[in-house]
Parts: C-alpha cells; sequence; structure tokens
C-alpha cells in the first residue's frame, strides 16, 4: 500500500511534479516541449533550472540551449 501523501505537500502537487520529472525524462533536451517542461518543474518546486538538469543527470549551465 502506497505511503499516504506528505501533509506539508497536497497529492495534487506531488502528482504534477511527479508527471513533470517523468515527461522530461522522456522528453530530447534541447526541444520546446523539453524547455516548457523544465520551465515549468522550475517554477513549481522553485529550483533553478541548473539544479533540474542536475537532478536529471545533465550536465548544463543553466542557460536554455547551453547544454
Amino acid at each position: 500500500m502506497p505511503d499516504p501523501p506528505s501533509p506539508r505537500f497536497p497529492e495534487g502537487f506531488l502528482r504534477r511534479r511527479n508527471a513533470l520529472w517523468q515527461a522530461l525524462r522522456q522528453a530530447p533536451p534541447g526541444t520546446p516541449e523539453f524547455e516548457a517542461l523544465i520551465s515549468e518543474l522550475s517554477g513549481l518546486i522553485g529550483w533553478s533550472r541548473g539544479r533540474v538538469l542536475a537532478g536529471l543527470g545533465l550536465p548544463g549551465t543553466g542557460e536554455p540551449g547551453a547544454g
């Protein structure tokens, strides 16, 4: 049985966050889709673009198109 949602984060937030991480893992880096997803996730969780890229195991400077 899965753990109940954290009282700190509503269930909808956790589902959206997890869905965005999953979509980012499947989207090709550098595409408009990838950039839109990374921007949305970054805003949702309050992480910089560079930190999200690091969470995906991707190199990058934090600037779109910089790698």
